[in-house]
């Protein structure tokens, strides 16, 4: 005879089956990497993102460790090799992933504070400067981030060929990679380049005010930079954001529990995912591979321009 208590003890049964297989995935990976990309200095990412990755350890239940990249190449080699689990990329850096056989795979992105999920290279110069146009600028020298940068590299190269400029290396009297968005926009407060390219979402969204917020950018007098010590010669169209992306062999339960992880971050944890970005963001926007690739034909036609130049 079917009783009740043979329906529940049947129930509980299946629950804990389900359950164990869902954390199946545990026992192989007992810890996770999760790898960003150098828009600041080590010691800002740090403090940036480590209450994000003890919020991470706790909804996984697996310890989840900050790997702070030395440049764009090292997140990209290192999901390669399958030594980072969860990687946080600029749209530039995941679609040279993809276009370089990485096995990794798009699920979220920022979502900004005003609902839209995109941003804008820039390229500022100081106000104290006489330039306003990129076409005063010939002859000078120019401050970019990493060749694998999407907002400090590559679509400044194509903002540049649209303008008439198909070799920024010999328009520009040096052209200089820094390293960081925030050597960059260093690099401009201190006059070693005269006009740096960066990313931007708004006045109060971008590396620029960051730093600003930080008081990391100085005059000469020791006084504090203002926003309206810099200008903005120059805006690209809309860049999608960055994906976050994990390694595509990762079991699926692994997946979907990193992915609802991140789309319950703002309510389980805000002050951690504020922390992210100064309070700048309102979410994670669902996204998958196939919304980069725009960004991979964008990476295709800087390639070419660079073979061309070496032909």
């Amino acid at each position: 005879m079917i009783t009740r208590r043979l329906v529940l003890a049947g129930a509980a049964a299946l629950a804990f089956t389900t359950s164990a297989s869902a954390d199946d995935w545990k026992a192989k990976y007992s810890e996770l990497t999760f790898a960003v990309i150098p828009a600041e200095n080590a010691s800002g990412v740090t403090e940036r993102w480590a209450p994000f990755m003890s919020y991470l350890s706790k909804e996984l239940g697996v310890k989840v460790t900050l790997r702070i990249a030395n440049d764009y190449a090292a997140v990209i080699e290192g999901q390669r090799a399958g030594n980072i689990h969860i990687a946080s990329y600029g749209s530039a850096s995941f679609a040279r992933a993809r276009l370089t056989g990485v096995k990794t795979d798009a699920f979220a992105n920022d979502i900004n504070a005003d609902g839209s999920t995109g941003y804008y290279s820039v390229f500022f110069v100081k106000a104290s400067s006489p330039y306003k146009s990129i076409d005063q600028l010939k002859g000078k020298n120019l401050g970019l981030v990493d060749p694998n940068s999407t907002s400090g590299n590559n679509v400044p190269r194509f903002e540049l060929d649209k303008m008439g400029i198909a070799d920024a290396d010999t328009y520009f009297s040096k052209v200089v990679f820094t390293g960081s968005h925030e050597n960059a926009i260093l690099a401009l407060a201190q006059g070693t380049v005269d006009v740096a390219a960066n990313q931007w979402t708004s006045d109060d969204d971008s590396t620029l005010a960051q730093m600003l917020t930080k008081g990391m950018l100085k005059n000469a007098d020791g006084s504090p930079m203002k926003k309206d010590d810099f200008r903005i010669i120059h805006k690209s169209a809309p860049i999608i954001n960055g994906p976050y992306a994990y390694n595509s062999d990762l079991p699926e339960d692994a997946k979907a529990a990193i992915a609802k992880a991140f789309f319950d971050a703002p309510a389980k944890d805000k002050a951690a995912f504020d922390r992210l970005s100064d309070g700048q963001k309102k979410g994670f926007h669902p996204a998958t591979t196939k919304d980069w690739d725009g960004t991979i034909e964008l990476i295709k036609f800087v390639d070419a321009l660079r073979k061309k130049k070496a032909s």
